[in-house]
Parts: structure tokens; C-alpha cells; sequence
């Protein structure tokens, strides 16, 4: 009986594990206060991982303004994931949030990207510029 009880409890695990939700939060960290409307070249956000697809060799990063969303901020790669959890600063540059008047709401998709450029799985999270 205390075998089946176990046997049942490591499968419980290793499926609520399997269908966890790849998802991150991220913190704008110290870049340069902007409100211009003219965004500088900065380093990533501080980004906090959590169920990164299984097999992922790339991530992929995009920022998009919701408030303005035609304006093309960039992103970068990450090539040969290694399975961090924390992205800090310096991975890539982007150009950084500069709402002109105001806050803006900026959304972060991340794709994670396994062999033969298959996508694994996407993320997105939002925040608010300038907090």
C-alpha cells in the first residue's frame, strides 16, 4: 500500500511539473530615467524565469509599448540557453521605455525556442513605465 501511495504521489508531481506554465515577472532595474519620447539603447530588464520549456536552446525577447504599439523597441536573443532562471542586464540592448507624457504600459514576450527553431513555448508580461 505504501508503494502505490508513493508511486501515485511521484506521478502527481511530475504531471502538475509537466503542465506548469512557462511564465516570468521582470524589473526595469537601473536604466536611465526617460520621458522624452526619445528612447536611449539601454540593457535588459532583470528577468525571473519560471517553467522554461524542456529542451529550450534559445529565448527570444520583444518589447512591445500597448500604449503605442507601432513603435518598434526591439528585443534580443539569448542563443545556447544554458537554463538560467535570472536574465540579468547585459544579455542584449533594447530601446528602453520613454513614454513623452505620462506612463505607459509595456508588455515583454519572451519565446523560448528548442531544436530546429521549434517554438516551445511563449511568455508575456506587463508593467507600467515610469512606476
Amino acid at each position: 500500500m505504501k508503494k502505490l501511495i508513493l508511486i501515485l504521489t511521484i506521478y502527481l508531481i511530475s504531471t502538475i511539473n509537466a503542465n506548469a506554465e512557462f511564465s516570468f515577472t521582470f524589473e526595469w532595474g537601473d536604466i536611465k530615467k526617460c520621458t522624452s519620447g526619445n528612447p536611449n539603447k539601454v540593457e535588459n530588464p532583470i528577468f525571473n524565469l519560471v517553467n522554461v520549456p524542456e529542451g529550450t536552446k534559445e529565448l527570444r525577447f520583444k518589447m512591445k509599448d500597448k500604449d503605442v504599439p507601432q513603435y518598434n523597441h526591439g528585443g534580443g536573443k539569448i542563443k545556447n540557453y544554458g537554463g538560467e532562471t535570472v536574465i540579468q542586464p547585459g544579455a542584449f540592448k533594447y530601446k528602453s521605455p520613454c513614454p513623452p507624457s505620462g506612463s505607459h504600459t509595456y508588455e515583454w514576450t519572451i519565446t523560448a525556442v528548442g531544436d530546429k527553431k521549434k517554438k516551445l513555448g511563449k511568455a508575456k508580461a506587463t508593467r507600467e513605465y515610469p512606476e
